[in-house]
């Protein structure tokens, strides 16, 4: 078990506050439209559908709205025309970072991120630009507060799961897998009744950079700020190095 805590760097800041709820639910909302229309609406037979309940849940999604997402986006299939789209470029002080969308709209979508970036200091690059900085990654979030196992244990019942690597901060777990087996560890470890502050499959920086001037910091908080609160967004990494302060 490595004891860096890198991870918190991407650690859904979008939980932070309760103002930022109704985009997570957005958010997730969309995803089950999605793995609705793909593998049908049962959990059991469809695992992206699963691993999206569990993420819906772990962001304390009520049942009855997560029940009535799928119910929705069955009864819905046809009109769900959500496509996914990723915008890779640089912020201030050459900060990598992509942009994971869905949306009905691309040209929409496409203007305001790039508007986002233009506006804050930044850049869009081609497809390819920065994301071979970063590793896609499961990631599954354990709060320390709420298991029970000790380190060790944890580590055994991650590993034993398929996982690939665990990593320790103060307050909480990071569990790495493969993309591909994420489904299936993170099931295996809800059974085993190991609680999840978040589970999904992300972008883990290679390398970080730390920005010390403070208004390249300013660009480049407004600039992940306007990414965050837009409704196409689904999720943004960097590999900014946050400060303590900052978390």
């Amino acid at each position: 078990m490595s004891g860096h805590s890198k991870f918190a760097n991407i650690k859904h800041k979008k939980e932070r506050n309760d103002a930022a709820k109704g985009k997570i639910f957005t958010i997730i909302g969309r995803e089950i439209a999605i793995a609705v229309k793909e593998g049908g609406p049962d959990p059991n037979n469809n695992s992206k559908l699963r691993d999206v309940v569990a993420k819906a849940k772990a962001a304390n999604m009520p049942n009855e709205t997560i029940a009535r997402g799928i119910k929705k986006a069955a009864g819905d299939a046809d009109s769900v025309n959500y496509e996914e789209v990723s915008y890779e470029g640089y912020g201030p002080n050459g900060v990598a970072i992509v942009v994971d969308c869905l949306t009905d709209n691309r040209n929409r979508t496409a203007a305001d991120v790039r508007a986002a970036f233009s506006k804050n200091g930044g850049n869009v690059g081609t497809p390819g630009c920065v994301s071979f900085m970063f590793d896609k990654k499961g990631q599954i979030i354990v709060d320390k507060e709420e298991c029970s196992l000790s380190s060790d244990d944890l580590m055994m019942a991650a590993l034993d799961a398929g996982a690939e690597d665990i990593n320790e901060a103060e307050d909480s777990y990071e569990i790495l897998t493969d993309p591909n087996t994420f489904s299936e560890v993170r099931q295996k470890l809800e059974e085993a009744g190991i609680p999840m502050a978040s589970a999904d499959v992300t972008m883990i920086p290679q390398n970080y950079v730390s920005v010390d001037s403070e208004e390249a910091s300013k660009q480049l908080t407004r600039l992940l700020d306007t990414l965050d609160e837009n409704d196409d967004v689904q999720a943004v990494y960097s590999n900014l190095e946050e400060s303590d302060s900052a978390e």
